[in-house]
């Protein structure tokens, strides 16, 4: 059983996003970017560029090319950052806002869909042991 784990992991990861891809197509934004719009919302308007680079764990390289996107798509603004002529503050417009509210109600329906006949008790225990490995993980950096 512990072989298959990592191998669960990865396809069970795989196939929810190509699901959400598929139900986001008509959204116009791919994978890279609506997960950009996810964590920009998670970690809080207002983010430098570096600062949301680190919460995704990528290069600000690679990082530059989504906002310019959700920029150019207007769905994320770019505003100078009080403290730091350098920096750049990024924030939702509204309709990045519109955006989110359609791919939350949209995520929900499909997260609800493949945890259907799955008890919360064992969402707890799945959550929990998801926890571990990840502070597993972070010990063995």
């Amino acid at each position: 059983m512990r072989e298959q784990f990592p191998f669960t992991i990865a396809r069970v990861t795989r196939r929810w996003r190509k699901m959400l891809d598929e139900r986001l197509k008509d959204l116009g934004v791919t994978q890279a970017r609506w997960s950009t719009m996810f964590y920009l919302k998670a970690g809080g308007e207002g983010l430098t560029q570096r600062e949301l680079a680190s919460l995704m764990a990528i290069e600000n390289p690679t990082l530059v090319r989504l906002l310019d996107s959700l920029e150019g798509q207007e769905l994320i603004e770019r505003r100078p950052c009080p403290n730091d002529r350098r920096a750049r503050r990024l924030h939702l417009t509204d309709g990045g806002r519109a955006f989110m509210d359609e791919m939350t109600t949209r995520a929900d329906r499909l997260r609800d869909e493949m945890l259907d006949g799955i008890s919360e008790k064992d969402i707890e225990v799945t959550l929990r042991v998801f926890g571990t490995i990840l502070e597993n993980a972070h010990k063995q950096r």
